[in-house]
């Protein structure tokens, strides 16, 4: 699906989005959290890209968890990849 183009019916209007994240970096990284304070473990788990039209996502998941909560943050700058635990 090379930089295909994916026509979506919403609410009586059409939009086109970019569903192509092949060449891109993600904008978003999402982590599994399980835990609290400064005790949680923050397991990455998939990324995030924002579409062309800015009103929705790309998520590619590379796991699903069956409890916790799931937490997107924007994509840190180096590859540390901490999802920006403070």
């Amino acid at each position: 699906m090379n930089a295909a183009m994916v026509r979506l019916r919403t609410q009586g209007k059409t939009m086109t989005k970019q569903t192509d994240t092949t060449n891109r970096k993600p904008e978003f990284r999402l982590y599994h959290v399980a835990g609290e304070g400064e005790k949680a473990l923050w397991t990455p788990m998939g990324a995030a890209w924002t579409h062309k039209d800015h009103l929705g996502f790309n998520i590619n998941l590379d796991l699903l968890p069956r409890s916790g909560r799931l937490v997107m943050r924007a994509a840190p700058e180096g590859k540390d990849g901490n999802g920006g635990q403070q």
